[in-house]
């Protein structure tokens, strides 16, 4: 067997071809002046070949020196082909931004219209993002989470809240990546900060005995702001679904609201009264496109236009109020069961096993409802 078959005057004096030195190790000439060396193994019953660097760049004597290396490795087991690339690889540290934007395509499919709304990026995109979007993920600890969530742990709990939840979630995605991160950051982060003081704020609403007055008020008004609260009022729907509503929405004397329009993704029958069909038919004269309640060039109305009618005006309370508005008339004043009730409100009633069995939308008794409610602004 071949050992140290080259010495380095040969080495300069062979001409193209491949020269063996031994124990696998050949120089490959393209010419007589430049050359290549590589070394022949066996990895995993199969035939390689490794290079070692330049002819001469690289004596006959490191050339050895690598080749010995490369098959104490192949000893031990491993690939030294693959080991010499993750040698070479460049460490990438991915960045808390990185990792966040990570974890929200992941779940995307999770999310109410893939998380278009942006509802899960935004407590990070706004308190966590800015902070420490460039640091390395990995470098992230308890520590770091309590100094970014500090300033506003008690004066903005739920976004706080939500934020250290979906941090957690991004250190998980990061360790599914194989990073090293701490999984116990956010848990620590949360005992360092300590328990929230919790201050609900409910949006200000108006006493159903004042609400026939206000929209006595309201048919005195002249815009498309007063002419979609009225409606909101009468739907009890939320704003964005009355400021977005569509004419193709309305079949007869219902308001269809499609699932990516609505809160629980669900598909959502209103029914319509008399004074709410009024309004339509008003907002076909009015509207020049699509839209029930248009504004400038066109565009929906804006998602402030009916809450800004009421400041201005001097309320207290505010367009999505009176869905707290109706739920306590209907308590008072109706003898409708609590899923209708409900129901008409878009809320959720029917879940789990009951939901799997219990298919209608009570659309019959949501529009007695509905009737017995305008009836108590219309009296």
């Amino acid at each position: 067997m071949l050992h140290n078959a080259l010495g380095q005057l040969r080495a300069k004096n062979l001409g193209p071809g491949k020269h063996p030195d031994g124990q696998g190790l050949w120089l490959v000439k393209r010419s007589k002046e430049a050359g290549k060396w590589i070394l022949r193994l066996s990895i995993s019953g199969k035939r390689r070949e490794m290079g070692l660097g330049r002819w001469p760049d690289v004596s006959i004597a490191e050339a050895r020196e690598r080749a010995a290396e490369a098959r104490r490795t192949l000893r031990e087991g491993l690939d030294p082909i693959a080991e010499r690339e993750k040698a070479k690889r460049k460490p990438y540290r991915l960045s808390v931004k990185e990792a966040i934007e990570g974890c929200f395509e992941a779940r995307k499919a999770e999310l109410k219209d893939d998380g278009e709304a942006g509802r899960w990026m935004s407590p990070l995109k706004t308190h966590v993002i800015p902070r420490i979007g460039k640091m390395p993920v990995e470098d992230v600890d308890q520590h770091t989470l309590k100094r970014v969530l500090d300033p506003i742990w008690h004066e903005k709990t739920e976004a706080a809240a939500k934020a250290l939840q979906r941090m957690n979630l991004t250190l998980k995605h990061a360790a599914a990546l194989g990073l090293d991160v701490d999984l116990q950051a956010t848990m620590k982060a949360r005992a360092l900060l300590g328990k929230q003081r919790h201050s609900v704020t409910h949006i200000p609403s108006m006493p159903y005995q004042d609400a026939p007055k206000f929209y006595r008020w309201l048919t005195e008004q002249t815009g498309t702001a007063a002419l979609a609260l009225r409606f909101l009022i009468l739907t009890l729907a939320r704003t964005s679904e009355v400021r977005l509503a569509t004419f193709d929405e309305i079949k007869a004397n219902v308001w269809t609201l499609p699932r990516e329009r609505t809160k629980t993704g669900k598909e959502h029958r209103i029914p319509l009264t008399g004074e709410a069909l009024k309004i339509v038919v008003r907002c076909h004269e009015l509207s020049s496109n699509e839209y029930l309640f248009p504004a400038y060039k066109g565009k929906p109305l804006s998602d402030m236009a009916m809450s800004s009618l009421m400041k201005r005006e001097g309320f207290e309370a505010r367009p999505h109020g009176f869905r707290a508005t109706f739920r306590t008339w209907a308590e008072e004043c109706s003898d409708a069961p609590f899923a209708v009730k409900e129901s008409t409100l878009g809320h959720a009633v029917d879940v789990g096993v009951v939901g799997a069995y219990q298919r209608s939308d009570r659309i019959s008794d949501r529009s007695s409802l509905l009737a017995a409610w305008t009836g108590h602004l219309l009296p």
